[in-house]
């Protein structure tokens, strides 16, 4: 696995001094790229390397987790059902979304659509999961292979991410741990 840029080192972090608005424009532009080399444990670095970054950008708990979810699922269809060698995933966080994208090196043709299943199957769910929890998601041609992409709505800051029930219970995010 590469990175290409160190966990922990952003252009768009705050640094103590920095007038609040101009933290708010760089912030509205952070990006995350990183290189999984296709193995059985490629989903869960990706999912470690996303909570990790959203932590440290101070991404709320609901997005963070709901974006593991979706890289997951976007990474394991990379491994799946393309021939890659290396999957590359990236982080694109702005104020009002969080896109993350999966490219892989292609093989297989057609583009990737959720598609119904019987309650029995034990796999096959992952694009209707990040259609259910995505504002929107799409694929597009990347050279021979795919870039498989969702965006992930944002709370507004000092709003909650989701709401909590007279029960207690939280939103959706927290159910895919």
């Amino acid at each position: 696995m590469t990175t290409s840029a160190r966990l922990g080192a952003d252009a768009a972090e705050a640094r103590p001094g920095t007038p609040a608005e101009t933290y708010a424009e760089a912030a509205a532009g952070r990006r995350f790229s990183f290189e999984l080399a296709v193995h059985p444990r490629s989903a869960g670095q990706a999912r470690r390397l996303t909570r990790a970054r959203l932590t440290g950008w101070s991404v709320g708990e609901e997005t963070c987790e709901t974006a593991a979810l979706v890289v997951s699922e976007l990474v394991t269809n990379a491994l799946v059902h393309t021939a890659s060698r290396v999957i590359v995933c990236e982080l694109h966080d702005d104020a009002r979304q969080l896109r993350i994208s999966v490219r892989d090196e292609g093989c297989t043709p057609g583009e990737p659509h959720p598609s119904p299943r019987r309650p029995e199957e034990e796999h096959g769910r992952g694009l209707l999961l990040v259609e259910a929890v995505s504002s929107a998601w799409g694929a597009q041609e990347a050279g021979s292979g795919l870039l498989v992409w969702a965006d992930l709505p944002r709370a507004r800051d000092g709003a909650p991410e989701t709401g909590t029930g007279a029960d207690g219970v939280r939103g959706h995010g927290t159910a895919w741990r």
